[in-house]
Formats: structure tokens, C-alpha cells, sequence
């Protein structure tokens, strides 16, 4: 007798998922968060988080986009990038300006913001290549493919 792998809905896989005690996105948040720690760490030196790091470079390489195409780009809401702009505008480094008409708003990354950011780069760019290190002889670089090919295979069609 052959073991046949169960069906995807049947109830011998909803047993085996639940035997395992395993959810996709909760074993993907619980690592991101342990990662995202560690980049946090290294990065309090200058006073900022992972996600803020994120956001003044994605505004570095993109000269005043809209609240919404910098949401695109860095796949979020943009209620939520609204949020992460908040303390980044508070600390002066964002500004929010008038878009092209009265309802757009662009970012823009101050010089104080680009003096936070160069002096982060050297402290994300050694957690990095510690954290590659730490991920095996490819430097991580299976994983980073994987996490594009499922970001992929479950986004909108």
C-alpha cells in the first residue's frame, strides 16, 4: 500500500496541518519578527527600527513619490505607511508635501533624513551580511527566491 499525499482540503490534510500545529503566516511572522530583532539591534545606535530604515531608503531611491506608489513599493497599505511616516516626519526626517492635485500627498526624504540614513547604511549593511552568513553557504539566497516565488504565487491575480 502506497502512502498517496492527502488531497489539498481533504480531511487528512486539515488533520496533518493541524497535527503539525503549523499555520504558513504565523511560522513566517514568528521568523520575520525574530529576523527583524536583529536588524532592530544593530540599527538603535541611530535611533531607528527596521521598518523606518525601510521606508527612508525606499524614499532615497525614488525622488517624491505619492503616499500611494511608496505604498505599492514597499507592499503595504497605505494607512499603514501613514502610520510609519508619523514618528519619520515627528524626527524630521520626511516631509509630507501637496501632490499634484488637493487629495495626493508625495514623501520626501529631508536632508536630516538622509544623514540618519547614510550613517544607518553601514550598520544594516554588517547585520546583513552577518545575518547571510548565518543562513548557510548560499548566503540565504534559496530563501530570499522562495520568499519572492510565495510573495508571487499568493498575490492578487
Amino acid at each position: 500500500m502506497h502512502d498517496e499525499p492527502a488531497s489539498p482540503g481533504s480531511s487528512a490534510e486539515t488533520a496533518s496541518v493541524d497535527a503539525d500545529l503549523r499555520c504558513t503566516c504565523a511560522a513566517l511572522r514568528r521568523t520575520a519578527r525574530r529576523v527583524t530583532q536583529v536588524y532592530d539591534d544593530a540599527l538603535k545606535p541611530v535611533g531607528l527600527k527596521l521598518t523606518q530604515y525601510i521606508v527612508l531608503n525606499a524614499l532615497a531611491k525614488v525622488d517624491q513619490p505619492s503616499i500611494t506608489d511608496l505604498a505599492d513599493r514597499l507592499m503595504m497599505d497605505r494607512t499603514t505607511l501613514t502610520r510609519n511616516l508619523r514618528p519619520l516626519e515627528a524626527a524630521g526626517w520626511t516631509a509630507l508635501r501637496r501632490g499634484r492635485d488637493a487629495r495626493s500627498r508625495t514623501a520626501v526624504l529631508t536632508e536630516e533624513g538622509r544623514r540618519v540614513l547614510e550613517a544607518a547604511r553601514p550598520l544594516w549593511r554588517a547585520t546583513e551580511l552577518a545575518v547571510r552568513g548565518r543562513l548557510g553557504p548560499d548566503g540565504g539566497r534559496a530563501l530570499r527566491a522562495l520568499l519572492a516565488q510565495a510573495s508571487a504565487a499568493v498575490a492578487d491575480p
